[in-house]
């Protein structure tokens, strides 16, 4: 994605997490209880789950999820993990901060920074494994870029590069027309277009398949509702794209060389790539040339996984970053 990299990141102090207690999870009777929390950091409170001990991985969600994105993945590695899914500022329970500039990514990259040291206080941990889809992989490759020393693997899903994508909207007229979605998602009246008929476009958008195929239920189904419900939650997420500025070239006569580069962004922690080869929105081109700035890359494709590869193949998911860990 089209992402300003800011040459040095604000550091703000961090204040306790607050507990609201646990509760048992909402998707099965054998899966582990999760703890609701919450994190004041970087000028924002970070609603997140927690389940399991040891070693800490934290799974970070995209637009327009939450959570509960994650909840294959939380049921998976809380055997053997602590495992933490936020949800970011702007999405369901967490801050929604009102400027839009207040989603520019490296408060993004800090809420994360911050939110990652407070629980590795509480683990006892030096480093942490990062699990990251669509924005959230956003975040996470330039956190990477920017804290690998706080990172022991680093795990991205259908997010592109940004360096990469940055290229691909100058240069790549299939991911330019693939991405013009974006320019919609950036509009004032977007959140009108999504909410309407009790949010029928953006239901079919990010669940219609996963109904059809039986991965999303109609439980499941209630809870994005009731996420993108939460006052200004939809705006909270559609401000990622405004504040960023992020799709192809909107007039006729842009040069792609007037689009400002993104500046190479090298990734110095082991890093695996998962991606679903039918994502029509971020195109497989993505993966071109990544090696060039993540030397330490391993890259698994699933060929019939679509952009929510993440819950519509959880188990090929799992297996995929289950392996990967294992190669020590």
């Amino acid at each position: 994605m089209k992402l300003v990299l800011a040459t040095a990141i604000g550091l703000a102090a961090l204040a306790g997490v607050v507990g609201q207690g646990s509760v048992p999870d909402p998707f099965s009777s054998d899966a582990p209880t999760l703890s609701h929390d919450y994190a004041d950091v970087n000028g924002v409170k970070l609603h997140y789950v927690r389940a399991g001990t040891g070693p800490l991985m934290i799974f970070v969600h995209g637009f327009p999820e939450f959570w509960y994105e994650w909840k294959h993945q939380l049921a998976e590695f809380a055997a053997d993990h602590t495992v933490v899914a936020p949800d970011l500022r702007g999405y369901n329970l967490s801050s929604k901060p009102q400027d839009v500039a207040d989603y520019a990514v490296p408060k993004l990259v800090e809420d994360l920074r911050a939110l990652a040291g407070e629980l590795l206080k509480s683990t006892a941990g030096q480093t942490f494994t990062l699990v990251a889809h669509d924005w959230g992989g956003a975040i996470a490759w330039v956190f990477a870029a920017f804290y690998p020393q706080m990172l022991d693997r680093l795990v991205i899903i259908n997010a592109p590069h940004p360096t990469v994508f940055g290229r691909l909207l100058r240069q790549d007229a299939a991911q330019q027309k693939a991405s013009g979605y974006m320019l919609m998602l950036r509009s004032p009246g977007a959140e009108t277009a999504l909410a309407a008929n009790s949010y029928a476009t953006l239901t079919s958008m990010v669940l219609g398949s996963g109904l059809e195929n039986g991965s999303v239920t109609e439980a499941d189904k209630q809870m994005y509702i009731d996420a993108w419900s939460q006052p200004n939650a939809l705006t909270g997420g559609l401000n990622y794209y405004r504040a960023a500025a992020i799709g192809p070239a909107t007039a006729a006569g842009d040069a792609a060389a007037a689009r400002p580069e993104t500046p190479p962004l090298a990734i110095r922690v082991p890093t695996l790539v998962i991606w679903g080869e039918k994502d029509t929105a971020l195109l497989p081109q993505n993966l071109d040339g990544l090696g060039e700035f993540v030397p330490t890359l391993t890259v698994k494709r699933i060929a019939d996984g679509t952009h929510w590869v993440v819950r519509e193949k959880a188990p090929e998911v799992n297996r995929l970053i289950r392996e990967y860990l294992a190669e020590r």
